[in-house]
């Protein structure tokens, strides 16, 4: 059984900064990274053009490596491994590994993300990042003048949608249903937009392409008859979950399944235990806020830990 002051569940930009932060301060934290969720959703990106300071541009992996690299230069180890079990047991966290190793920490900071849901299709994760996507705002761009699908009747849906039509020629929207769970008001938004039609009562069956997407199969739900649309770019809007089955029954979790955290700090339910990054932020959803998350959940768990060694 090793003894850890702090460790990070998690990699990507939260569990990264988190641990650039941690390790700045002198707590050599160990970031189990994941043996195949290591570097987050980013690692399924390619070209990322809005987190600061890369005014060219950076692929996603690569940006999760500079990351990674610089909590390792400040003394953070980090191990490709997934968690089993973990006992949030006050003062001694104690976790296994899927390898087999064994620790026990003072604070937890989670940083396991959340993940797309995705249409279960054939291909589908082939064409990711190939015109297949989860995240308008980091790949729209790259499908100016196109003509682009997406997929999902709610708020998600709709607000993907409004803003890709900012670039493409004509954007489609896909739902299985005439009617939406979005809010009125954001049906209302989509439907003023003259660059987007609507396919009601209609599913994609298939994406097609080798390199590329090249086009969908669009299958009616009324009927089973199935056409084709020839799009270029294809939004998945259908929601997300996080990534919280390890400790849910554990920790305070929001209807949604996010992890409830102390107004705007990162603490959870169970002293020593914070949280950052997509498991607790169902809203904004980007890197650079993810980031941000992580550094909040590593001051959180510094003042957390000098206040528990002051008390020794």
């Amino acid at each position: 059984m090793t003894n850890k002051k702090l460790i990070i569940v998690g990699s990507g930009p939260a569990g990264y900064t988190a641990g650039v932060y941690a390790a700045r301060a002198g707590f050599e934290p160990l970031i189990i990274a994941g043996s195949v969720t290591a570097g987050g959703e980013l690692m399924n990106t390619t070209d990322v053009e809005n987190f600061p300071g890369f005014p060219e541009g950076i692929l996603g992996p690569d940006l999760m490596e500079n990351m990674r690299q610089q909590a390792e230069r400040f003394g953070a180890e980090v191990m490709y491994d997934d968690v089993k079990t973990i006992d949030f047991s006050p003062g001694a966290h104690r976790l296994t590994t899927e390898m087999g190793e064994e620790f026990t920490t003072e604070a937890v900071i989670l940083a396991t993300g959340s993940a797309y849901r995705e249409l279960g299709l054939d291909n589908e994760k082939a064409l990711t990042g190939k015109g297949v996507s989860w995240c308008a705002t980091c790949d729209g761009f790259f499908f100016k003048d196109q003509h682009i699908a997406v997929v999902g009747g709610g708020d998600s849906a709709m607000e993907e949608a409004t803003f890709l039509s900012r670039f493409a020629s004509k954007v489609t929207l896909i739902h299985r249903r005439q009617g939406f769970s979005a809010s009125h008001a954001m049906v209302k938004r989509a439907e003023s937009d003259p660059k987007i039609e609507f396919l009601l009562d209609a599913e994609v069956s298939a994406v097609h392409g080798d390199d590329k997407l090249t086009g969908v199969t669009v299958r009616s739900t009324v009927d089973g008859s199935e056409s084709a649309l020839d799009v270029t770019g294809l939004f998945i809007a259908i929601g997300s979950d996080p990534r919280t089955t390890l400790f849910k029954d554990q920790l305070d979790l929001h209807d949604n399944g996010y992890i409830k955290v102390d107004g705007r700090s990162s603490r959870t339910s169970i002293e020593g235990v914070f949280a950052a990054g997509d498991v607790v932020d169902s809203v904004y959803r980007q890197a650079v806020t993810a980031a941000g998350s992580g550094c909040a959940a590593a001051l959180d768990a510094e003042k957390y830990l000098a206040d528990r060694a002051d008390k020794e």
